[in-house]
């Protein structure tokens, strides 16, 4: 394999990640029929997760197209916004799903645990 295809094999799998995002936002979530969850996740934003997918597209658009694109910084900055933008308005799912959920455990700073010091 030369190594000029790196770049071209790197953007196409991105474009295939950014597709898949893209379709995930927009397809019905009929997969799960009950939540187990005994604190329901917070809905995903449908157009922030779009907007990912659209940044991730734009960022393989950039990596096929290469240094001999005349528009790929341009891509380059498209992506990095609508990354940005997506990120932001899906802040608090990712919040949601990354921090754990037991929040009744969190000690607050200052202070002192109950009970006898051994």
């Amino acid at each position: 394999m030369r190594l000029e295809l790196f770049p071209l094999l790197v953007g196409a799998f991105l474009g295939l990640i950014g597709a898949a995002l893209i379709y995930d936002a927009w397809a019905a979530d009929a997969v799960v029929s009950e939540e187990r969850r005994r604190r329901p996740r917070r809905d995903r934003d449908r157009f922030g997760e779009a907007l990912v997918g659209l940044g991730v597209l734009a960022m393989g658009a950039a990596f096929i197209g290469r240094d001999t694109w005349k528009y790929s910084i341009v891509t380059v900055i498209a992506g990095s916004v609508l990354l940005l933008w997506g990120v932001k308005r899906n802040s608090m799912y990712l919040r949601d799903v990354f921090v754990r959920s037991d929040r009744a455990k969190i000690v607050e700073w200052g202070k002192k645990p109950e009970g006898p010091r051994t």
